[in-house]
């Protein structure tokens, strides 16, 4: 929640309430429990620490932010480089290392359709690698900082 929706003393109806939770169950899920369901084993596999809750608002932050990238930019690939250069002031937030796990959970999350088939973890440990490497080149977002700069 961006400091402008502090909510704190808006006064909301019981309807109104329910209205907006039900609009953001719909984006967030758009397939309905199915998908949370199985988005929840497939982040429950890849990564073996922490919550489902702090993982799955760990998703939906990185959902929401490749989003609005996306709709700013060229192409998804443009998007996926702006992306990654957005998640690293979400490093408070978002471990590094899991990161490209997010994004690439996200990018597969964008592929389903009402069967809700996400890939195995497996074929999602490649793309997590692909997204890994694509900035091998330069200092990645993806990969720890070492103590001397470089």
């Amino acid at each position: 929640m961006a400091l402008g929706e502090f909510t704190m003393f808006q006064m909301k109806s019981k309807k109104q309430r329910e209205k907006e939770e039900k609009a953001y169950a719909n984006w967030a899920f758009p397939h309905g429990d199915l998908q949370r369901e199985r988005l929840a084993e497939l982040l429950a596999e890849l990564i073996i620490k922490g919550p489902v809750e702090i993982n799955m608002a760990s998703f939906l932050t990185c959902k929401e932010l490749y989003e609005n990238t996306l709709e700013d930019s060229e192409s998804q690939d443009a998007a996926i480089e702006k992306i990654i250069n957005v998640l690293r002031s979400y490093g408070q937030l978002i471990k590094s290392e899991e990161m490209p796990i997010f994004l690439a959970l996200v990018l597969a999350d964008a592929e389903i359709d009402e069967n809700c088939e996400y890939p195995s973890a497996q074929e999602m440990r490649e793309r997590i690698q692909k997204l890994t490497e694509m900035k091998a080149k330069r200092k990645s977002l993806f990969k720890k900082k070492d103590k001397t700069g470089d």
